[in-house]
């Protein structure tokens, strides 16, 4: 029996990864992330670098990407919950455009998979939530994008965090998703 349950989503290329856990008294263990499982999947993921934010209720992050040099994403909250958002921004896709949300928290142990080609962000749900994710590619700060978290045309249907918003001043100028389309000319 595999550790880990990959659950496609309606966006092909996003999965929902849930780890099985082996608890008792003492406490529990899972399996996070297993290669060979993931590739039974075909999920064939090569991640070289790591990261991982702590932020408070209300903090919004994102929507980011990387332009030449596009991540894939393992996201995971390790404590606290967060909803965690991916866009498709893939040249071609038939789901350009489309979102897809997902409660991530430590609670659910739920994993959110993100593949390249996709912005991405998360709102915190909690008073406290630390997130954890594996990258497919380095980070180039300086290939840095980003979309607009309350665009119209994306429509995203972000929960009520129960508190202010609280966000970067980079963030609050993201751009519109019309104004990234005609800027690829799409």
């Amino acid at each position: 029996m595999g550790q880990i349950k990959v659950t496609p989503t309606a966006i092909p290329g996003l999965f929902v990864l849930e780890p099985t856990l082996h608890g008792d008294s003492r406490g529990y263990f899972m399996e996070t992330y297993n290669q060979r499982e993931l590739l039974e999947e075909g999920l064939d993921l090569l991640f070289v670098q790591d990261n991982q934010s702590m932020s408070v209720r209300g903090v919004l992050r994102g929507l980011h990407f990387q332009k030449k040099y596009p991540q894939g994403k393992l996201v995971r909250a390790v404590s606290g919950a967060v909803y965690d958002v991916a866009v498709d921004l893939r040249p071609g896709s038939a789901c350009f455009g489309r979102w897809q949300g997902e409660i991530l928290s430590a609670e659910n142990r739920k994993q959110f998979y993100i593949p390249p080609g996709f912005a991405h962000g998360f709102l915190v749900l909690s008073d406290r939530a630390e997130i954890c994710y594996k990258a497919t590619d380095f980070y180039h700060p300086e290939d840095e994008g980003g979309l607009l978290w309350n665009d119209p045309d994306l429509a995203i249907a972000w929960p009520d965090p129960g508190a202010a918003l609280l966000m970067s001043e980079k963030d609050k100028k993201n751009a519109l998703f019309r104004d990234y389309c005609r800027e690829k000319g799409i």
